[in-house]
């Protein structure tokens, strides 16, 4: 054990990130190395209550609760001093969705998240008014929505933001954004850091004849770019994270940001030609652009880095989440026979067994559609399992298929980008699905065409990036931009691995995604039959 460490964390000479993600809400503690040194773990999960996604947020704050005290204790198990100080910290949440408060912070509506597809309306409203794609799941197509549908909570609204929004309002009191999160509410102006004017004119014109006394602008929250000072944490704020009492108040806090900013910033992919693929209960691609694309397009969202920087997204509703469900399932199996084995052993023995599959998973397809998927055109999804009597339904063709389901409907969106010419230098992946060496970074360099490149802290995704973001917040030098901080400081010779694209299996995956779309309309069918 260091005595360094135990000095630093002593002194408070560390950054704290915490991320309230779909499943679980994880704390990552790291040193001025940018060392990991502790985190911390609560599993949540949504429910579907009256046809909609949503969390309770009793539920969101005992889950930051509970994962900071695990992060607590394993620091004082494993460094033998209680956490009292810290540097700074930053939090994170899924990004999207609705959260409506009234003039005392008060809870107008159940929260929304990114996962509801019920805006079809407002959101091509919005498209066609402001001449830029408005996604489904942004918080002003949902706030829309609720104007067109009459709810009387509108009236009362003083504020709308983001989980990571509300999280952190809690503890600082501040009304804030971070840029990256706030394009996901309403779009950004990247010329001015802000919410566009133009756009919020045309939306308080739009409604102007609804005799709201608010306009748009009063409703949403400050802007603020990454390095930029977010307000401290208070008395309340410490309390609320620590109900202990031991963690001091004061703390410098990093701009809330959303899993998408994160995720870039863990995996050093926020300049210009870079990008990154998160793959967790949702999974999307993150490409920072060079020049603007030449039209929009309804498949790709244009959302900003940490810093304000343009860059293309492509969201893909479903992710792991049916992948997961089915390793629970060989869990139950082999429990009832006796056989306990950890579930980490069991995700990389059925990772690596794929490695086995034939490179189109021999004619099995798998829809792992728990909700809509707006890329491929379905409101609503059903999980599905296919395969052709012919086929070789073997549990390693099984697998291949079960991980590629999870980056098909991805795939399909990025051939816009490719048609765009759009230049990628260096696409990184992290998240879950990255974890087991090897196996999804290789699918997904034969998916994408491109060589795909994971570090060492992969698995640990937005909370890391969270906490490399107070990081930045407190210990970057005069003038020094993100970009250069993350590539100089952080990533400079950081363990890594790249694997290029092989040739049978980009031929592989061009097959099976060619039957994946072909079996499209079956799919839509199942969610219109099997109610």
């Amino acid at each position: 054990m260091s005595d360094k460490i135990i000095e630093a964390i002593a002194g408070g000479v560390t950054a704290l990130g915490i991320e309230l993600g779909s499943t679980r809400i994880k704390s990552v503690l790291i040193d001025k190395e940018h060392n990991i040194l502790a985190n911390g773990v609560y599993e949540w999960e949504n429910s579907f209550e009256n046809g909609l996604w949503t969390y309770k947020l009793e539920d969101a704050v005992a889950g930051l609760q509970a994962s900071y005290a695990d992060l607590a204790a394993d620091v004082r198990e494993n460094y033998g001093v209680e956490l009292r100080k810290i540097g700074a910290v930053g939090i994170s949440g899924m990004m999207h969705g609705y959260l409506a408060l009234d003039s005392e912070n008060r809870q107008l509506a159940p929260f929304l998240t990114w996962r509801n597809t019920n805006t079809t309306r407002a959101a091509a409203e919005l498209t066609e008014l402001f001449d830029f794609n408005v996604p489904l799941r942004w918080s002003i197509s949902q706030l829309y929505e609720a104007i067109l549908e009459g709810q009387s909570h509108v009236e009362k609204v003083d504020y709308i933001t983001t989980l990571a929004g509300y999280i952190h309002l809690l503890l600082s009191g501040r009304r804030v954004l971070g840029i990256g999160e706030a394009s996901g509410m309403f779009p950004i102006d990247s010329s001015t850091g802000e919410f566009d004017s133009r756009m919020l004119d045309k939306f308080d014109a739009l409604i102007a004849d609804r005799g709201y006394s608010w306009d748009i602008r009063d409703i949403l929250p400050e802007v603020l770019k990454a390095g930029e000072p977010a307000g401290y944490l208070t008395k309340d704020g410490a309390l609320l994270l620590d109900p202990s009492g031991k963690l001091e108040a004061g703390v410098p806090m990093a701009p809330p940001e959303g899993d998408a900013g994160t995720g870039m910033t863990a995996t050093n992919a926020v300049r210009v030609r870079t990008g990154n693929v998160s793959a967790g209960t949702s999974i999307f691609a993150m490409i920072v652009l060079e020049n603007r694309l030449s039209r929009i397009y309804k498949d790709i969202d244009i959302v900003t880095t940490p810093t304000g920087w343009p860059v293309a997204m492509v969201h893909c509703n479903n992710g792991t989440s049916e992948l997961d469900a089915w390793v629970d399932i060989f869990e139950q199996l082999l429990s009832g026979l006796g056989a306990e084995v950890p579930k980490d052993r069991l995700y990389t023995f059925l990772f690596n067994e794929s490695l086995n599959g034939e490179p189109d998973c021999g004619h099995v397809q798998i829809f792992n559609y728990l909700s809509g998927e707006p890329v491929t055109g379905l409101t609503d999804g059903r999980p599905m399992l296919m395969r052709r009597a012919d086929g070789a339904f073997t549990l390693a063709n099984f697998m291949r298929s079960q991980i590629y389901s999870v980056i098909a409907a991805m795939t399909i969106g990025m051939r816009i980008l490719a048609d765009e010419k759009v230049k990628i230098e260096r696409l990184t992946g992290h998240g879950g699905l990255f974890k087991t060496p090897g196996v999804a970074q290789r699918y997904m360099a034969a998916a994408v065409g491109v060589p795909i490149t994971v570090t060492e802290t992969a698995g640990e995704g937005g909370p890391y990036g969270m906490a490399l973001l107070a990081a930045y917040l407190i210990w970057r030098e005069s003038g020094e931009s993100l970009e250069d901080y993350l590539e100089k400081r952080v990533f400079n010779g950081a363990a890594s691995s790249v694997i290029r694209p092989d040739e049978s299996d980009v031929e592989g995956y061009r097959k099976y995604l060619k039957e994946y779309e072909e079996l499209l309309p079956v799919e839509k069918l199942a969610t219109e039959k099997f109610k």
